[in-house]
């Protein structure tokens, strides 16, 4: 504690955490450029003080004891402590493309510091740690790549660097910043045209179908109440309607001596014939006269 960066004078604390009470805590920075600070107390969480010099610019981990059985733990992850030195001068930094982007550009930040610079480091306002760090091959300049930006990326950026020598986490202060501004990408504007003219062709198929299913759903409909309905009568016993009888007559004044029959006309039906009625005479009509011979 602090968390954000440190500068020379500062008061830091560094803290261990266990997972069990040790008679014995040890903070030891991996560079061996200070000593090794212990705490004898039964305790879980253990507290160390320093006020930074250059000399503590490094990695830290912690380590502890137990008394019985005696065993002493492995050694924790690392913590990182970087001094800032503002005696070194800030690295330059620039923007490409600069001023408002769209969504998915790919934008190039680059640092530079031709004398001290050995690893860059690209910072954000808002974020405790650096975003991205790289030690270019020459040393005096590297190239940071934000790819497919989107509007969470908007903010400000700035750079430092760590100074080449013998301190591995003593850092620059941080250079001038630049802004980075993205701005939602609007759709082509043929777009709402295209999808409009989709949607019509959609309509119109859809009406055509509509045209010709809807008539076929009916003429389907009628036929199969028709069937149902002769296969209810059938099922009934419902004998077949007939027709009603026919008299044909020819005129009276066509003949003197006529013959009236007496028709029926009926369709032609697929069932059985039934038995056979008792015969009715056919009904005939005659006019006979008495008068002489013609």
């Amino acid at each position: 504690h602090p968390s954000q960066r440190v500068s020379l004078g500062d008061n830091v604390t560094l803290r261990c955490h266990l997972p069990r009470l040790a008679s014995r805590i040890q903070l030891c920075q991996d560079q061996r450029l200070t000593s090794c600070m212990d705490k004898y107390e039964m305790q879980d969480v253990a507290d160390f003080y320093i006020t930074t010099k250059r000399e503590h610019a490094g990695m830290y981990r912690c380590q502890y004891q137990v008394q019985k059985p005696l065993q002493t733990s492995e050694k924790s992850d690392p913590m990182e402590l970087v001094v800032t030195d503002f005696s070194f001068p800030p690295p330059g930094i620039s923007l490409s493309p600069g001023g408002h982007v769209g969504t998915g550009t790919n934008i190039t930040i680059r640092c530079w510091n031709k004398d001290y610079g050995a690893t860059f480091l690209l910072h954000k306002d808002g974020c405790s740690a650096a975003l991205q760090r790289q030690h270019p091959d020459e040393g005096s300049m590297a190239t940071f790549t934000l790819f497919q930006v989107t509007p969470t990326d908007n903010g400000t950026y700035r750079c430092s660097y760590l100074i080449k020598g013998y301190f591995p986490l003593l850092s620059s202060p941080l250079g001038d910043n630049v802004t980075l501004e993205v701005t939602p990408t609007s759709a082509h504007p043929g777009a709402a045209v295209e999808s409009h003219r989709n949607m019509v062709v959609a309509v119109a198929g859809g009406c055509a179908v509509a045209f010709v299913f809807i008539p076929l759903l009916i003429i389907f409909f009628l036929l199969t109440t028709r069937r149902c309905q002769r296969l209810r009568d059938k099922r009934h016993g419902a004998p077949p309607r007939r027709p009603e009888a026919v008299q044909l007559q020819a005129p009276r004044s066509d003949s003197d001596c006529l013959t009236y029959v007496e028709l029926q006309a009926e369709p032609p039906t697929t069932r059985s014939p039934a038995p056979p009625a008792d015969p009715q005479p056919p009904t005939i009509y005659a006019d006979v006269r008495t008068g002489g011979p013609h």
